[in-house]
């Protein structure tokens, strides 16, 4: 029997959970540093709405595709070193933008910038390493939920500290402390931590450039499920052309859609190489998988943090367009949804080690069907009480599933965690962005009633064709041996 987590312990994989979410926690205070400080920006560098808008997409346009890169990369070289250089880097990217001149140079900075994001990968692969599988959905829900933290943290401190240390540059002083913390935390991390226990081994893919696939079948739908990652970069190129926010010439928007699309087609023919041998053997039943499981979390991880990307973005404006409260008061309110992430993640992850994978998402994804639609019937008429109810009942659902997801990602194929979690964790972004182009087209309620029923779409098919995790995984040890994991 399992000993309950210790969290105030600091000793063997409680020490590495906690030193995990809080290099989760900084690279998400430096991915999110200038959008509590952005007034002050737009004022010093006298910017448009428009070139705010770019900022703010060029942002979160690199994390789609770096998560993919990152998750084939801590397959083949291990957390520890792929989560210190991406502090470190993303610390020296954060003073190039602290200390930016130009709008281009804000610009170029930014969108370098996103790829601070994909840490989040790296982490799960980490924490997989680290917990087994009856208590990897706790751990998992305590690393993403504290460390998405990292946001609100932003928020909360840094116009409290460029106010403080005052003047025109006071800005770029909070923001380059952020930048200092990530390098600094970053070398303490590589010397802090191991990518296993003591004896344990590391498990890597035996190809990189993509997943290894156990079927022909799988090949088919693992091209398929590619397809929406490279037609969310053509979607963020649409909104930055003349058709969009017109911040990119037609000639400019025309040869990143013939460049995604070759990066797709190349990617497509990696992914048929590594795995030719399915047209030619049959893969053993113990080194199976069904990729089937992955395609059902990329979906579902695309309503959860989705949902979420959307609505901490358009809930502030809501509480002002349709009520009438101040953008301060709107803002504290809108709050309460991340915030909700410290308990519905870790929820969401320890619901999934006591009763299990598959019906936790079920009952989830339930839960959050309902939710939405109840949120779609809004209007004025609403007291806003009960509209902050109906968003904390859409938060506690909404982040517990994206808890209960990752509480799963792990057990599906141990050398391929971080390729999983990358696929999963991009197609969240590709779920936020696509939420947030229809709020663009439609009303609210609308809004809320897409994502609704696009829960309810997911949650047939996870009820449908989602296999809960049972018995144990092979791996292949250096000297040709096979080890056993226990996945229930």
């Amino acid at each position: 029997m399992l000993k309950r987590l210790n969290l105030f312990s600091f000793k063997g994989n409680i020490r590495i959970l906690h030193t995990t979410w809080v290099a989760f926690f900084i690279s998400f205070m430096v991915w999110f540093n200038h959008a509590p400080l952005m007034s002050i920006i737009r004022d010093v560098f006298n910017l448009n709405s428009q070139e705010v808008s770019v900022l703010l997409i060029l942002n979160v346009a690199l994390t789609i595709p770096a998560r993919i890169v990152m998750g084939m990369l801590v397959d083949s070289y291990g957390p520890r070193r792929l989560f210190s250089g991406i502090l470190i880097i993303s610390g020296f990217l954060c003073l190039f933008f602290a200390w930016a001149e130009t709008f281009q140079q804000l610009a170029l900075a930014r969108f370098l910038l996103g790829f601070v994001g994909a840490g989040f990968v790296v982490g799960i692969r980490m924490i997989g390493e680290w917990f087994p599988a009856k208590q990897t959905g706790v751990a998992q829900g305590i690393y993403g939920g504290w460390g998405n933290f990292g946001s609100a943290g932003a928020a909360l401190l840094l116009p409290s500290l460029a106010l403080w240390i005052g003047g025109d540059d006071g800005w770029r002083y909070a923001v380059s402390t952020t930048a200092a913390i990530a390098i600094i935390y970053g070398v303490i991390y590589y010397f802090s931590v191991t990518d296993t226990p003591k004896g344990s081994t590391y498990f890597k893919p035996k190809k990189i450039g993509g997943m290894e696939v156990s079927t022909k079948g799988d090949l088919v739908l693992y091209l398929i499920m590619s397809m929406p990652i490279y037609g969310a970069l053509a979607l963020l190129t649409w909104k930055l052309s003349p058709a969009g926010m017109a911040w990119l010439t037609s000639q400019f928007a025309l040869t990143a859609y013939v460049l995604i699309g070759i990066v797709y087609l190349y990617q497509a023919m990696q992914i048929v190489m590594i795995n030719k041998e399915v047209f030619t053997k049959q893969t053993p039943d113990m080194f199976s998988y069904d990729f089937k499981q992955v395609a059902l979390l990329d979906l579902g991880y695309m309503v959860t943090f989705g949902s979420e990307l959307a609505l901490v973005s358009m809930l502030p404006l809501l509480y002002v367009d349709m009520f009438g409260l101040s953008p301060v008061a709107a803002g504290l309110l809108a709050g309460v949804y991340p915030v909700m992430n410290l308990i519905a993640r870790p929820g969401g992850g320890l619901m999934s080690d006591t009763v299990g994978r598959k019906k936790t998402l079920v009952i989830l994804f339930a839960c959050i069907t309902v939710s939405f639609f109840v949120l779609g019937q809004i209007s004025e008429a609403w007291a806003i009480p009960i509209v902050v109810v109906c968003t904390i009942l859409c938060a506690l659902c909404s982040q517990g599933g994206s808890g209960a997801v990752y509480a799963m990602a792990p057990l599906i194929q141990r050398r391929m965690t971080g390729q999983i979690a990358g696929m999963v964790g991009a197609y969240g972004n590709v779920g936020g962005l696509v939420f947030l182009t229809v709020l663009s087209f439609v009303s609210p309620q609308i809004f809320f009633m897409m994502i609704g029923g696009t829960a309810g779409v997911v949650l047939l098919l996870m009820a449908l064709f989602l296999k809960e995790p049972t018995g144990k995984t092979a791996e292949i040890l250096e000297d040709g041996t096979v080890q056993l994991i226990d996945v229930s």
